[in-house]
């Protein structure tokens, strides 16, 4: 009597989970080293800030773009947009640094190496654990809202408490934001690479510029 073994293979839900998260990662990879290439090329040619307005103009337009092309191979070409256009914006924001702090160059780094190392303890934690935190997100949103909106007033007033108060949210909320997003990928909230490595994106864009923010008040040595 012969006996037929069947062999057992991962759920399509959980392939679809896998190649979206393989995928996220290696866009977000990709997008990183672009950024981190057209800031550098903003520093070596010294460019000065574009100022709030066209910062914010073209980063939420560049962003509506990517939201509307997602589902299209024009969506990657607009993610290199944005991320190319916010290493454009972080140059000159990283050249104040380096002039105005004699250790600036040592806070750039510690704010990097603190931001890699939130990114990949919380990533790791929401992939290991494998915990829904689908309940953050209406706090979360509010809660960029609301920093956001008191971001722009510190900066339009010069408020430089509210300013550093400002930085230690987003750090909170950020964090929030990679647990949130890893989680939405893991559970299927989240299906489109491309969104999710835009957020994830934001994520580590914010979290970099308010530690560097947060450091450079406590522990920058002025020229």
């Amino acid at each position: 009597m012969s006996q037929q073994y069947a062999v057992a293979s991962p759920a399509p839900s959980a392939l679809a989970t896998n190649k979206l998260i393989r995928n996220t990662y290696i866009l977000l990879s990709m997008t990183l080293l672009f950024s981190a290439l057209t800031a550098a090329v903003a520093m070596a040619m010294n460019l000065p800030s574009m100022g709030l307005l066209i910062t914010l103009g073209g980063y939420f337009g560049l962003l509506f773009l990517t939201s509307a092309l997602r589902n299209s191979v024009w969506g990657l070409a607009a993610v290199f947009a944005l991320t190319g256009f916010m290493g454009l914006t972080l140059g000159p924001f990283l050249n104040a640094y380096l002039q105005f702090f004699s250790n600036g160059g040592q806070l750039v780094m510690l704010a990097l190496g603190g931001t890699g190392m939130i990114f990949l303890g919380l990533s790791g934690y929401a992939l290991t654990t494998r915990k829904d935190f689908s309940f953050m997100g209406g706090f979360l949103m509010v809660g960029i809202l609301v920093a956001f909106l008191l971001g722009i007033g510190a900066a339009i007033f010069s408020i430089p408490a509210m300013a550093l108060a400002v930085s230690a949210i987003f750090i909170l909320l950020m964090s929030g934001m990679i647990l949130y997003q890893t989680s939405a990928m893991i559970h299927g909230g989240e299906t489109n690479y491309i969104m999710a490595t835009i957020t994830l994106y934001v994520a580590i864009f914010n979290l970099f510029t308010s530690l560097l923010h947060l450091l450079a008040a406590f522990a920058g040595q002025e020229r």
